[in-house]
């Protein structure tokens, strides 16, 4: 036997094939997902599109319109990029039942109703801008607090 952290290993379990989920403490496939947590992915997808729009957007708007400093716009771009493959991270995370997709979607969505409530707010507000990010923003941390999406990501300790 081979000590590994807090762990024994034993050989045994290294010889069971590794397409058995159950041998190695995987999470259920997504036939078994619950009906919540795959609507938390559905929100959390949606917003990935938005985003993933919202870089096309900007990328069309730093190419045809006069700007005051093209290195803003390219690191706006690189942010909105970056954000995006969060957001498809934090898909994939759901689809896995990942235990660290809580908090991953929680900030963001704590960063999105920051957002959101700014566009209420200002000379230049945009109320339905500010629907738009502060919906699915409720939604997904309602989703969050549910029990079948707490139990489907809580992270199981080998035996």
């Amino acid at each position: 036997m081979v000590a590994y952290g807090e762990h024994l290993i034993n050989r045994s379990v290294w010889d069971v094939s590794v397409s058995e989920p159950a041998a190695f403490g995987e999470r259920t496939p997504r036939s078994r997902m619950p009906l919540l947590l795959r609507a938390l992915a559905l929100v959390v997808l949606l917003e990935a599109v938005a985003m993933l729009a919202v870089v096309v957007l900007l990328v069309m708007e730093l190419l045809t319109s006069p700007v005051a400093s093209f290195a803003s716009g390219i690191a706006i771009i690189v942010i909105a990029v970056l954000a995006a493959i969060w957001l498809l991270a934090m898909f994939a995370g759901i689809l896995g039942a990942r235990g660290w997709i809580r908090g991953a979607v929680f900030t963001w969505q704590l960063i999105q109703l920051a957002l959101a409530v700014g566009c209420f707010q200002g000379v230049f507000s945009q109320p339905t801008i500010g629907l738009l990010l502060l919906i699915p923003s409720v939604v997904a941390i309602a989703l969050l607090f549910t029990p079948p999406v707490m139990n489907a990501t809580r992270r199981v300790e080998p035996s």
